[in-house]
């Protein structure tokens, strides 16, 4: 029972420490892994963090899944992972509960009249960057052919995105 604390304690404070995502708490996992409880060598910390870094999605996460597991099997896994995202979590509840409550409140509404426009810009710019990303790679006809489908699978057929994402893999690994 004591090692599920530790892992707890070991993933949480990076959890609430690390501010600006995974690689600012990247240092302070090492700190309490390899320093701290002792659990990895410098080099096996490197090698899990190299194999974090080639895979898909928030390398916080899966840096706590491989510790956790590594140290206690799934249940550690999960403490980990809990762990790590239990700051943040905690926090977005809490604040969306105080947004939610004060939502007629015309500073709130102020606030969303500036926010939602900055969310837009980020969004065509990721567009505009996964077009060029496209463009370049496979050539403009097909770049405009896969986000007519995409279009018309998404907003006609109403088609789940996962199937569109899983098609515009299958047929991007084709062309490339």
């Amino acid at each position: 029972m004591m090692i599920y604390l530790k892992l707890f304690l070991a993933f949480f404070f990076p959890g609430i420490l690390g501010y600006g995502g995974g690689p600012s708490s990247i240092p302070l996992i090492e700190h309490e892994v390899v320093d701290n409880y002792g659990w990895m060598t410098t080099s096996e910390f490197s090698e899990v963090l190299a194999l974090g870094n080639a895979l898909p999605g928030p390398i916080a996460t899966k840096m706590a899944g491989f510790i956790g597991y590594e140290v206690a099997g799934v249940p550690g896994a999960i403490v980990a992972l809990l762990a790590t995202v239990g700051p943040s979590l905690v926090l977005m509840l809490i604040l969306l509960n105080i947004l939610y409550r004060y939502r007629n409140s015309p500073r709130v509404k102020r606030l969303s009249s500036f926010v939602l426009p900055a969310i837009a810009i980020l969004l065509a710019d990721m567009t505009f960057d996964f077009f060029n990303t496209s463009y370049n790679a496979i050539g403009l006809l097909v770049t405009v052919v896969l986000m007519v489908a995409a279009y018309f699978a998404l907003e006609r057929f109403k088609i789940h995105p996962a199937f569109v994402i899983m098609a515009g893999l299958v047929v991007g690994g084709f062309f490339l």
